[in-house]
């Protein structure tokens, strides 16, 4: 089983012209040292996910989670958003997690459904949620809300009271279902 310090080594040996800039996943707390992530620039994502669930001593068989993070206020932040990619090597029992950042005015990232299938409805929520896009995915549209909403409600700058959409529903009970 190989460390995540290991795991970093070889992915800087085979990258050598990345910065991965490997930080604590966890700052504070139990877990603070024990998880790692790694930034990848957008344009060599596919390159660094396919090294890592093809090479033998990585062998990242699952994506677990795909998520992100809105930093418009966050202090000292450069970039808005952070695509968080969640990897398990079920060989190996170890994880790594993998930051791609990208901005407005048009987020956009390569699709990863090539290599996981499960990643077609996760990508999926990021485009209804935050409205990062996907190159090449195969069904890109909304999973959560209806197919005419404009916004992006876990954008930090989504108004918090909606924008009349939430005052225009109607009440249904139990006895009107």
């Amino acid at each position: 089983m190989a460390t995540q310090a290991e795991l970093i080594e070889l992915l800087k040996a085979r990258f050598a012209d990345i910065d991965f800039a490997p930080a604590p996943l966890v700052m504070r707390g139990d877990a603070g040292g024990r998880q790692w992530y790694v930034r990848v620039p957008p344009e060599r994502l596919i390159d660094v996910l396919t090294f890592l669930r093809d090479d033998p001593r990585a062998a990242m068989e699952q994506l677990c989670d795909l998520t992100c993070v809105d930093y418009l206020n966050f202090p000292n932040a450069d970039d808005r958003y952070g695509v968080i990619y969640s990897l398990l090597s079920i060989t190996h029992n170890h994880r790594l997690w993998l930051k791609c950042f990208v901005n407005d005015p048009s987020p956009t990232l390569p699709s990863v459904t090539s290599l996981w299938a499960g990643a077609e409805w996760m990508e999926r929520e990021l485009f209804d949620m935050f409205g990062i896009r996907f190159e090449g995915h195969p069904d890109l549209r909304r999973i959560l809300t209806w197919d005419g909403f404009e916004a992006h409600p876990l954008r930090k700058d989504y108004p918090l009271r909606g924008k009349g959409e939430r005052e225009n529903y109607p009440v249904v009970g139990r006895e009107s279902a």
